[in-house]
């Protein structure tokens, strides 16, 4: 990715609007890229895709695919036009989906940075104990960053409190994403496990996600700046 002011952060553009997504992308083009997830696409499809992917910053397509990996490999095909700039699996899905995945992004032009989703943001320890998850969700992290990192993925997708422990156990050169990044003064809503972008970037996360605390902002691209003056001011 070329060197951008807002490097560091992923802006999370969270709207069926292709118009206001179109027009958020806009604003925060100096961003690291910014991403569409599930609801997007669900309302938009490729072609509100390729709309707000016109608008200048790299683009983050956050799916989650997780399914066979026949299937997932057909989906990560089909994506190809869209020339994503990362794209996101459920490391969950096990090492030969993972392995496939990354080999079907070598059929791009340019292939994306596949990352592994680990355990999502909104669960605490209740909940993944809830669905058989034995130990913490930090054991479960790692474990998954692990299977990730073997399979020959760009990087994870984790939460910031377990970016300091993925750190150590994957080293300098594995891509840690975390969501769940609040300004101090941000309300933490549906997220469980999440830290201030300076205590992340300290932690070892390389890229932070962030979305309402930038795009429910009354000037999004002042209020990308700012986060991202506080981000550049904790890194080492």
């Amino acid at each position: 990715m070329t060197e951008r002011s807002g490097a560091g952060i992923i802006v999370a553009i969270d709207t069926p609007d292709v118009e206001r997504a179109e027009a958020l992308a806009g604003e925060c083009r100096a961003a690291a890229a910014v991403k569409l997830g599930l609801e997007f696409f669900a309302a938009q499809g490729p072609s509100g895709v390729r709309r707000v992917g016109q608008a200048g910053a790299p683009l983050f397509l956050d799916l989650k695919l997780h399914d066979i990996p026949n299937t997932v490999v057909g989906a990560i095909r089909a994506l190809r036009p869209l020339a994503p700039a990362m794209l996101t699996v459920h490391a969950a899905g096990g090492s030969a989906m993972l392995a496939s995945a990354q080999a079907a992004t070598r059929t791009y032009e340019e292939p994306p940075a596949l990352l592994g989703v680990t355990t999502l943001t909104s669960l605490d320890s209740d909940d993944t104990a809830a669905i058989g998850v034995h130990g913490s969700p930090s054991d479960q992290v790692v474990r998954l960053a692990m299977l990730a990192r073997d399979a020959g993925l760009a990087g994870i997708v984790c939460a910031p409190t377990e970016a300091a422990r993925v750190r150590s156990e994957t080293g300098p050169d594995f891509l840690i994403v975390t969501p769940g990044i609040r300004p101090a003064a941000s309300a933490v809503q549906d997220q469980k496990r999440v830290a201030t972008p300076s205590a992340a970037a300290e932690a070892g996360a390389d890229l932070l996600v962030i979305g309402r605390p930038i795009t429910g902002a009354e000037h999004p691209a002042e209020a990308l700046a700012a986060i991202a003056s506080e981000l550049r001011a904790a890194r080492p």
